[in-house]
């Protein structure tokens, strides 16, 4: 294989148990690789290829009685790059293969139900990559910030993140969970560079500027959440964001491990391939 072998998946993971504090994680790093923007870029390019048929793999697994599946889990502050990360990451493999969803405030119909149930429902089939562009987390996260619960429901739900969580795990389904970690300084680069360019004025939010009034708020929700729900069945991983092309390679690689770590190979055929290939030899002409 042309692409480097890199440890990015125990580099970037959180041990569990261990205390987080995202003001030591540098945001303009490249933990565990060595080059420049331009060989981190080409290490994804090259990356892509086996990235594609590992997911091929997993999908035919899937077609074929299989019971595993992949949730990436997408958290960050605004800007981090999780939409960026999407079309360089993501976009590597075959859209058939991936389900992706966007979680909004949740609607009326869905504030009737406990938190994790517009979560369960939008959970990839097996076989599948399923992309969580925020999540559950951000029950813990806003709500923390803005008050919206009071602690003993926040506290009730990091338990039933957790359990819910491991049940998945138990089930087949591979949890990668990513915090994109970008500066405040990185983030109002970005949001400048929005309003300079009037074909990114429909990026730009207002609000966002409120929320970074209360950046440490969430960098202390974050600490807490990654605390708490950092378990041996669904580790976080911090990728230093401020850097685009290395959050995009991080995660490519953390998908690629994934997959990889399954180990499948092509579902063997269920019908007698020598007398196929006769029958249509001996096909008359259509």
């Amino acid at each position: 294989m042309a692409f480097p072998l890199l440890d990015l998946t125990s580099t970037l993971r959180i041990t569990p148990g261990s205390p987080i504090d995202l003001g030591a994680i540098e945001t303009d790093a490249a933990p565990g690789f060595e080059g420049d923007k331009k060989a981190g870029e080409a290490a994804l390019l090259d990356l892509g290829p086996h990235l594609a048929e590992l997911q091929e793999r997993l999908f035919a697994d899937g077609k074929s009685g299989g019971r595993r599946n992949i949730l990436l889990i997408l958290q960050g502050m605004d800007t981090s790059g999780k939409g960026g990360t999407l079309r360089s990451t993501v976009g590597l493999v075959d859209p058939q293969g991936v389900r992706i969803t966007s979680f909004k405030a949740p609607t009326e119909e869905e504030r009737a139900h406990d938190f994790l149930w517009r979560i369960t429902k939008a959970l990839p089939p097996v076989g599948l990559i399923g992309v969580f562009d925020r999540s559950h987390y951000e029950d813990v996260l806003i709500a923390r910030v803005r008050s919206l619960a009071d602690t003993e429901e926040i506290e009730r739900r990091y338990d039933a993140i957790n359990a819910w969580e491991a049940e998945l795990a138990s089930e087949g389904t591979t949890i990668i969970k990513c915090m994109l970690h970008i500066s405040a300084a990185e983030q109002k680069a970005r949001l400048l560079a929005r309003l300079d360019d009037e074909t990114k004025h429909w990026k730009y939010n207002p609000g966002d500027v409120d929320e970074r009034e209360r950046w440490p708020a969430y960098q202390e929700a974050y600490e807490i959440a990654i605390a708490r729900t950092n378990t041996e069945a669904a580790p976080w991983h911090v990728i230093p964001a401020d850097k685009k092309w290395y959050r995009n390679l991080a995660i490519g690689t953390l998908l690629h491990d994934a997959l990889q770590s399954f180990d499948l190979g092509w579902p063997r055929a269920d019908f007698d391939v020598e007398h196929e290939k006769q029958r249509l030899r001996d096909e008359k002409p259509l």
